[in-house]
This record gives C-alpha cells, structure tokens and sequence, in this order.
C-alpha cells in the first residue's frame, strides 16, 4: 500500500527537508520551504520515464544512426522563426518567459491567429475563453475556426483534450496554473510545476505534437520554479522589454535545435505587436540639428548588428559628491571607462556628474559600444559635437587601447547600409580587410586617435 509523508520543499531549488527549516540548505534563501505530501511506497505512482516506446533500445554506433530532416513549422511570425532557429520543431517543448505584461500571451495568441494551416489547442488557467476572444479580436482579422480555446487547469483534464482534439500544436497559458491531482500540493508549488512539466513532455513526444508554454518570472528575473524546468524543455525563450517603452526583445536563452546568438525584435501598438526588421532605424533619434553627448554605436546583439544612439550628459556636481548614473548600460562598466579617461586621456571626470542612457529603452552588454561611450561623455564635457554621420565600435581597455570586437564586417555593412559616411574600428582586427566598402573606415589603436579623429 501507498502511504503519505509530509515534507517540506524549497519553492526556489527544490530541496526537501523532512522538517521546516527558515534558511534553505541548498540555495540559501529564506523562508521558501512549504509543506507537502509526498506518496511513498511500492505501489506508488510511477514518475515519467523519457523512454519512448514500448521496446527496449539497443546501444548503436553514431555512424549507423539515421538522422531524418525534419520540416519545420513556420509560425508566420518571421521574428519568431529566427530565434527558434526556422521554426516550431514537431514534437518540442517550448519554454517562454517574461515579466508580467510584457506581452507573452500577446505574442502567442498573434501566432496561434495566424498559424492557420494547422488545429490548436489553447490552454488558458489564467484567462477565461471570453477574454481570450477580446484580445484575439483586437490583434487580428482571422476567422480563428482553427483554434479551439479552453479555460483549464487541471492537467488530467487537459492531457483528456489533447487526445480527443488531436491537435497540431497546444499552447498552455501558464504551466504554473496547471495542477495534477494525485499530487495535494498548490498550483505553482515546485512538485505540481515538475510533474505536470513530465506530463506534457511525454506527451508531446509520443503524439509528436509541439508545445508552447508560458511561464512566469520571479522577482530575481529567473523563470519561477524548480531549475528542472529549464532542463526538461527543449527551448528556453525569453521576452525582454521595459513596460514604458514600445519596443520588446525575444531571445533564446536555450535551443536544442538552433542557435542561442539570434534575437527577434518587436514594437508593442495597440494592435499586437510589430516585427522590427530594421530595429537600426528604430532606435536612430532624428535630430535637426547637431548635439554634443550623442554618439551612435554599432552594437551586436547575438549575430544581429544594429546602430543604437549613446546618449551622456556630464556637468557639475552640484551637491559636492559626484553621481554617476546609467540606464540600459553597466554602471560598475561606465565608472570604469570613466576612470580611463581620466588616467589614461587626461580629462578630470572626478568633480563632474555624469548620466548615461541607451536610446530606445533598450539593455546592451556588448562590450564594442564602449568606444562610443566615452566619445559621448568627452562630446558633452567639452560641449563638442561628433559628427552624425561618424559611428564607432571598438572595446576600450584599461590602458586606453581600442581592442579588436567580434564580427566587424557585419557592423561596417550595417552602417555603409544606414548611409554612415565613416566609421572608427580597432586597428587591430586580424584577418579583416576593409577594401569592398564605400564607407571610410578609421583604424585606431588608442583612444586618443579616436578623439583625434573626431574633434579635430
């Protein structure tokens, strides 16, 4: 016979502890541990095995294994196909996450109405089927007979669905919502998120089915649940973006068929979301006339090049002790490159107040727009304007040297495609050269010449 223990497990790691216990012993974290039953025994429910198929598989060589091209869905959403690699593969499990209201259920519904070669099954714990039919008549003209809506959180019931409707693809809307019966713990808890997870996975691959979930963000960033659940999904998005501004970002964070580097681009309106196709215009501000303490980078996100505009302003502190603010940028970097130009160009910073923002709401990491970092805030503590038609990229190191950037061609194409007149690269990128290109392009090694450059 089965019988029932009670445990006590960490909603943030998954650890158990047959008592209750304030700090967790495997993260860390306060006073995540919550009571649990858990069944034991013999007879107890069997855990999933992801061992397909009723015959046991024998070891074979690699090079006897056949390896079948499998097409791939196309999800009409051109963004959406470059960052899972070309499309939905059949029998994947998807995994998208995103801060709440940042647009995923949006995202998914637009692909649902357009997708309509194809039965879907859309799971919602979150929203009821009226709802869902305001949001879908607002995003689109589509008729919609080819998605079936269902506002359900048990994962019995839903598997039940799955099986009589026998569709193309099945979204659920949130895995956090979803329940499984045999188990008394909460919605959301770290055993209901892993088990109905394990569900899900064995059947999408036995039926061969895509699936795409949607989960919730904790108040670290992290998708909320145990980190199993990262580990079981096939693809691991994420929906990226600041509330207060229009534009989205989608990257893969996992894929097990495609690359990790692609990013996709969107604009929030009040009719859905926009793919970007060109997000370099996008994030250019027009200005009439020219200002000191812009400069415009060329950045790389994944293997994307775009021209983002580096906003800084450097004036004096009024209140004695300098701030040193930055949005969309790395302030610990910043203070960084604060103190190379100080050292390294000569120009005292340490009195001054120095403000930072990447134009368009957008966070970049790529260590190539620091050339351009510096030129803004030199451009608007000298009150001198760099040249609208100059952009720069280059990784600025301690000693004041431009180090050579990945993919330097590809940024040079993109800013000869945008109609830069002139463009500032390393000096020392090996095995590159620069002769096919209309636009001039100024090799620096120091920063010094770079400012030469600019300022003369």
């Amino acid at each position: 016979m089965a019988k029932n223990k009670t445990v006590f497990v960490c909603q943030n790691c998954g650890a158990e502890s047959p008592k209750w216990m304030g700090k967790c012993y495997a993260c860390g974290e306060w006073n995540t541990f919550v009571e649990e039953v858990a069944i034991t025994g013999k007879n107890k429910d069997k855990r999933l095995s992801l061992t397909f198929g009723k015959e046991k598989q024998k070891p074979v060589p690699v090079s006897s294994v056949f390896v079948d091209d499998v097409p791939r869905i196309d999800t009409r959403i051109e963004e959406l196909n470059r960052v899972l690699g070309g499309g939905l593969v059949p029998g994947s499990l998807v995994l998208l996450g995103g801060e709440p209201g940042i647009g995923k259920s949006t995202l998914v519904l637009q692909m649902a109405m357009k997708l309509d070669t194809r039965k879907i099954l859309y799971v919602s714990g979150e929203e009821s089927p009226q709802q869902i039919k305001l949001r879908a008549d607002r995003l689109s003209d589509v008729n919609g007979d080819h998605c079936l809506l269902v506002g359900e959180t048990s994962l019995e019931q839903t598997v039940n669905h799955i099986e009589h409707e026998d569709p193309g693809l099945v979204i659920i809307d949130s895995i956090q919502t979803m329940e499984r019966e045999t188990l008394e713990s909460a919605p959301g808890s770290v055993s209901q998120i892993r088990e109905c997870t394990a569900s899900i996975l064995k059947v999408a691959k036995e039926k061969n089915i895509p699936v795409l979930l949607i989960g919730h963000i904790n108040k670290e960033g992290n998708l909320a649940g145990p980190k199993v659940l990262e580990h079981i999904v096939d693809v691991v998005l994420q929906f990226e973006g600041d509330r207060h501004y229009m534009y989205r970002i989608l990257r893969a964070v996992k894929n097990r068929f495609g690359s990790t580097s692609e990013i996709g681009i969107f604009e929030m309106l009040g009719d859905g979301l926009r793919e970007v196709s060109n997000p370099s215009e996008m994030l250019l501000a027009h200005h009439e006339e020219e200002m000191s303490g812009i400069a415009i980078a060329a950045a790389l996100e994944g293997i994307r090049p775009f021209m983002i505009e580096v906003q800084a302003l450097a004036s004096t502190a009024a209140y004695g002790t300098p701030q040193r603010s930055s949005t969309g940028f790395d302030l610990r970097r910043l203070n960084m490159l604060l103190a190379v130009l100080e050292k390294r160009a000569g120009f005292k910073l340490a009195a001054k107040d120095v403000f930072l923002n990447i134009a368009g709401g957008l966070k970049v990491s790529d260590p190539a727009i620091d050339l351009a970092v510096v030129a803004s805030v030199l451009s608007s503590n000298t009150d001198l304007t760099v040249p609208r038609e100059i952009c720069l990229t280059g990784e600025v190191g301690l000693s004041g040297e431009i180090r050579p950037v990945t993919r330097i061609e590809q940024r040079v194409s993109e800013a000869e495609k945008l109609g830069f007149k002139s463009i500032i690269v390393p000096k020392y990128n090996r095995g590159v050269s620069f002769e096919n290109f209309d636009i001039k392009v100024v090799q620096a090694a120091k920063i010094e010449e770079a400012f030469r450059f600019l300022f003369s």
